[in-house]
């Protein structure tokens, strides 16, 4: 009867993995989408103060609802004072990434920005061995293929943005690429400011996977955690928009591109994106989070060729390959430590029920 929980519960644990995996991805192509369509919002005119006032002020209407309707059968963890103040320092964080994140694209170009989140697994791997939510032992095979897995991601992530190639296809659409390195020298004087702030925003975000985490572990309520974290951005965002933007006419709204980017990011990004994102810190940690950041740009690359016509570089099929690679053994090892705290735990269950069944066949013996 045991062994058949036991190989149910593997089970259960590798289609749950399959799933994560899936909405990860999922979440990855959202975001694709919405640089896309911010791009193309901003380059009308709309603020990005105002944009990120906007996106969360919307989501937490629509959180608000869907998160009272949710906890009416299942009643959400009581919330505390600590629990405020760490979604406090997480909304912190959370509007450090978004500010610096439009504004380094500003200063640079979406080029670059590309590169510098392809820092984050680094930077969240490092983070989450100083909070202890992964052990780094490079003797054990899972935390050499992690260590190793995160590194080929990072490097294949900064082929498919550096490096070109020979052209695989043809397109009628103008050179993206050129367009983009076109716009990146044009900064001149402010690349080196631009830079700094993505690198910035990598850093944040990979803090912000870690604090997640921290909250997650101890409040497991995805809904609650991001209605109350969208409540304090929109907050925190407005305030610093009535300060950083003052043409009252940046707050109106047109029926255009900046509206259907509001709603875009408001529900699939900010909502669903914040919520998956906890689930999965929660039940992978925010390392396996992190680990598709790279992915988001074999996403654009293909999203690009397939939607918009853009010339397909070999650069970008061998960076796409070595990410591959790379999220390969960072999954592989994941699955290894799951593996092995499983195997333990069976051990201590088989050990328990031995030493409680030792005091009853003496009893036997002794009745005989």
């Amino acid at each position: 009867m045991k062994q058949q929980q036991l190989a149910l519960n593997k089970s259960r644990s590798i289609m749950q993995g399959v799933g994560i995996t899936t909405l990860m991805v999922a979440v990855q192509c959202c975001d694709v989408g919405l640089n896309t369509i911010f791009k193309a919002a901003t380059s009308k005119g709309m603020s990005n103060f105002v944009f990120i006032v906007y996106s969360n002020a919307l989501a937490f209407c629509f959180l608000l609802p869907s998160t009272i309707i949710y906890h009416r059968k299942k009643a959400a963890p009581p919330i505390t004072i600590s629990l405020l103040r760490r979604v406090f320092v997480l909304s912190l964080v959370s509007y450090s990434v978004q500010t610096l994140t439009y504004t380094g694209i500003r200063y640079s170009s979406p080029t670059i920005a590309s590169v510098m989140v392809d820092l984050t697994p680094a930077f969240t791997f490092m983070l989450a061995i100083i909070f202890r939510f992964e052990k780094l032992d490079l003797k054990l095979p899972s935390s050499q293929a992690k260590v190793i897995g995160t590194v080929v991601s990072i490097t294949g992530a900064l082929i498919v943005t550096l490096y070109k190639g020979m052209p695989l296809t043809s397109s009628s659409q103008p050179d993206t690429a050129i367009l983009l390195s076109g716009t990146f020298l044009s900064k001149g004087s402010h690349r080196l400011l631009g830079c700094i702030l993505l690198a910035a925003a990598s850093f944040c975000l990979s803090l912000l996977f870690n604090v997640k985490t921290w909250i997650i572990k101890d409040y497991p309520a995805e809904m609650m955690v991001t209605t109350i974290l969208r409540s304090f951005v929109a907050v925190l965002s407005a305030i610093a928009a009535l300060i950083a933007e003052r043409n009252p006419e940046a707050w109106i709204l047109r029926p255009d591109m900046e509206l259907l980017a509001i709603f875009y990011s408001a529900i699939l990004v900010v909502s669903f994106g914040s919520i998956l994102h906890l689930w999965a810190c929660r039940k992978k940690g925010p390392v396996y989070v992190a680990m598709f950041t790279p992915l988001g740009m074999v996403i654009a690359v293909a999203m690009g060729v397939i939607l918009l016509g853009d010339i397909l570089y070999l650069g970008s099929m061998i960076g796409a390959a070595i990410i591959s690679i790379g999220f390969y053994a960072v999954i592989w090892g994941q699955a290894q430590q799951e593996k092995m705290l499983n195997d333990k735990y069976e051990t201590s269950n088989i050990v328990s029920s031995t030493s409680s069944a030792a005091p009853l066949l003496k009893n036997n013996c002794m009745h005989v």
